[in-house]
């Protein structure tokens, strides 16, 4: 891993820096399918560049960390950049001092990748509205984590205010598991489920929005119960013959049970963020079914 520090620098100084690490190392940047612009703070900054930099061994893309430093300072960037054969694509860490923590449009507009999505995300707390946001209107999708916030039940109760096709939030992708699982144990019509309950943790925000989407799909009532998790524990839906229910206590495996079937043991592991981000660099058009769901949690009772 080479890493270039620049100190007092300018968009246009990294990107030669960029080119020249590039032609020394011998790898072109058309490899590279995507820009992934990171706006955290310089506690989280460490994690977030790692979960990118994982996520980007399978997306190869460039990895450009926007961290706003003291806006009562002098004007000023600092940037560090790496690059190396065992790090695919490229990582530059940008620090913003004084006026331009206001304008990091500005800053990472040259150094996008040309003709090539981005993404923003957001590992900390989030804008209110992503795609009114500086860096966020840069971008296609926009990736924000209702569980960084101080009040992460309120962040994802509010996440439909000025949601756009492109919006996404980790709370979510924490899901993906618990619904495929759910959707394939409805493979055969079990019935009408005539009331339902997710568990999890407090202040967990995936387990509202899991009661909402069961809500919204199964047009049944779906309360939440706090349990000592970790994360999401059990759903619970009630059923004319029976219960169907999905148990998780140690947050790797998981039980499933069906009226008039045995007990099923099925793997259903928490997944680390460089996974999830991974999920969401997958897919670029917009998640609809996630946009619904957070409509759902915004008119039920508890928000």
């Amino acid at each position: 891993m080479t890493t270039f520090n620049l100190t007092d620098t300018t968009a246009s100084k990294i990107s030669s820096t960029l080119t020249q690490l590039r032609h020394q190392m011998g790898a072109p940047a058309v490899g590279m399918v995507l820009t992934l612009v990171v706006v955290s703070d310089e506690a989280g900054q460490y994690d977030a560049v790692r979960a990118a930099t994982e996520a980007a061994r399978e997306h190869p893309s460039r990895v450009l960390t926007v961290i706003k430093r003291d806006p009562s300072e002098p004007d000023r960037l600092d940037a560090e950049v790496r690059m190396g054969e065992s790090s695919p694509g490229e990582v530059v860490l940008l620090r913003l001092y004084g006026r331009l923590t206001e304008h990091a449009d500005s800053v990472i507009s040259p150094l996008l990748l040309t003709d090539t999505p981005v993404v923003a995300w957001w590992p900390c707390d989030a804008p209110p509205v992503p795609s009114q946001d500086a860096v966020g209107r840069l971008a296609t999708r926009r990736i924000t984590d209702a569980r960084a916030a101080a009040d992460s039940l309120a962040a994802i109760a509010g996440r439909h205010k000025g949601y756009v096709p492109g919006d996404t939030d980790l709370a979510w992708t924490r899901l993906t598991s618990w619904r495929s699982l759910l959707a394939s144990a409805f493979d055969r019509p079990p019935g009408r489920v005539l009331s339902g309950a997710v568990r999890g943790a407090a202040g967990n925000p995936s387990v509202p929005l899991l009661a909402a989407w069961l809500s919204e799909r199964l047009d049944a009532s779906v309360e939440t119960v706090e349990s000592a998790g970790p994360g999401l524990t059990e759903v619970r839906l009630t059923l004319a013959d029976g219960e169907l229910v999905i148990s998780r206590m140690d947050a790797r495996l998981a039980t499933l049970s069906r009226p008039g079937q045995p007990d099923r043991r099925v793997a259903l592991a928490r997944r680390p963020t460089s996974e999830l981000l991974a999920e969401e660099l997958r897919r670029l058009d917009s998640d609809d079914v996630y946009g619904s769901a957070i409509q759902w949690l915004a008119k039920s009772p508890a928000s």
